[in-house]
């Protein structure tokens, strides 16, 4: 007879339950601090870099098999999970934000991500999961003190916005043929995302602080879905040296919404004086690109690997309305994201030494923003670094393992442009550094037993 072990299940869920707890839980996406460049489109997408052991190896893990962690990134390598995994991660980041004007510290923790991964049958498995799509958690403001008609006026522009989409999705992998694997992913993407772009005007005789505001509010919310395919090969180079080939392609969507939007009036207190709906549940779509992401990795099938991937996505066809750039306005452009990073595990047998039984990560990654200040590049660079701690207490049914990840990185720069109608404009470089804990659990669902 066979018996279901609840142990590392009723784990799973109550860690599930004690983070869906937490105030900024996906449902209700909340930033990781004030990020100026998630004004653009919708938000800062997650790019579908995996969970915390990826974010140690620098976002890497398009090919790169693991039978401990569950690897969605692509949706093929969930045939190499061998027990029922359970996985949760918790996110935080502190930022400084920078022009060459002024700086400002910003920070801020949410949930990372949930999944469970089931090994089916030989050939076949499948995953469950919540995760982020995009956010949007941003503040500036600019003043203007050249304004036509009165030389002595100044205008405050103010931009806020918060708010993100998330997905939860179905995966499965299957084996075609031996080394040979391919796979499916299905999400439904939902969220809703919040702006408003405000203007004021300060004169002579009526200075800003005692001037009203007139606001642009506009609500979205989001919902569909969204596909994802993968495939991964596994071959040998030498008798301890395996070569790994994969591929991920994220379908282009076209995400349902509906919007409402408005016109306000504020008084100096910031008290509303009156309001002008111009639309409510307006029906539109957001057009989001097709992503292709690819990897190479190679591994001795024991305790090392090392992974190289590269990603393209053309925001150039981003769409939000009808519009480019959303409510920003600001036509995007195609990027490209290049990384390479690796993980190895001293002595995963060792008994008399636990340190040898960590794994040590680390990585480096460069992205291109999809945004294009006077036609100049922006880029995203970071250096990432994790450790995967397993507890004393494996056996050969379950085992849990805590896992750290970091990532320090800077992106955009603090150059003053030059604008055709003889304006600048400041770009804002972010310092940040990223940590996620995460937690995972593996366990054998079905034991048989015999009975004597």
């Amino acid at each position: 007879m066979s018996q279901l072990n609840f142990a590392g299940l009723a784990g799973g869920f109550s860690l599930l339950g004690l983070l869906a707890a937490t105030p900024g839980a996906l449902g209700q996406s909340q930033g990781l601090g004030n990020s100026p460049y998630s004004r653009l489109g919708l938000g800062d997408a997650s790019l579908n870099l995996g969970g915390v052991r990826q974010m140690g190896m620098g976002g890497t893990g398009v090919a790169a098999p693991n039978g401990t962690n569950v690897n969605e990134l692509n949706p093929a390598l969930l045939y190499y999970t061998n027990r029922t995994t359970f996985e949760a991660g918790y996110t935080g980041q502190f930022k400084t934000l920078r022009n060459d004007a002024t700086s400002q510290r910003t920070g801020t923790g949410t949930l990372g991500y949930v999944a469970l991964a089931v090994p089916i049958s030989r050939s076949w498995a499948g995953a469950i999961g919540l995760k982020p799509y995009t956010t949007v958690d941003y503040e500036s403001r600019t003043l203007d003190n050249s304004v036509a008609g009165d030389p002595m006026a100044q205008l405050e522009r103010q931009y806020k916005g918060n708010g993100g989409l998330a997905e939860a999705y179905m995966s499965h992998a299957v084996r075609l043929r031996k080394n040979l694997v391919v796979g499916v992913s299905a999400a439904y993407v939902f969220g809703s995302i919040n702006q408003e772009a405000s203007t004021r005007v300060g004169t002579e005789t009526l200075p800003l602080v005692l001037n009203g505001r007139s606001i642009y509010e506009q609500q979205v919310h989001y919902s569909d879905f969204a596909f994802r395919s993968g495939i991964h090969y596994r071959g040998k180079l030498t008798d301890k040296l395996n070569y790994n080939l994969g591929g991920v392609y994220s379908f282009r969507s076209k995400l349902n919404g509906d919007r409402s939007r408005n016109i306000l009036r504020e008084d100096a207190d910031g008290a509303l004086i009156n309001a002008t709906p111009l639309s409510k549940d307006e029906k539109g779509k957001a057009t989001v690109p097709a992503l292709t992401q690819v990897g190479l990795s190679l591994d001795n099938n024991r305790n090392w690997s090392v992974s190289l991937d590269g990603g393209l996505q053309q925001w150039s066809q981003f769409k939000s309305f009808g519009e480019e750039g959303g409510l920003s306005g600001v036509p995007l452009s195609n990027t490209y994201r290049g990384a390479i990073g690796g993980e190895l595990t001293p002595d995963p047998t060792s008994v008399d030494h636990y340190f040898k039984r960590v794994t040590y990560r680390a990585g480096l990654s460069v992205a291109q923003l999809p945004y294009r200040p006077g036609g100049n590049v922006l880029l995203d660079r970071s250096v990432s670094w994790g450790f995967g701690l397993p507890l004393p207490s494996a056996s050969a049914l379950d085992a849990t393992t805590i896992s750290l990840g970091f990532t320090y990185g800077q992106r955009g720069n603090t150059d003053v442009l030059q604008l055709d109608n003889n304006g600048t404009e400041r770009n804002v470089k972010e310092s940040y550094i990223r940590m996620q804990l995460g937690v995972t659990l593996n366990n054998r669902w079905f034991i048989k037993r015999r009975i004597e």
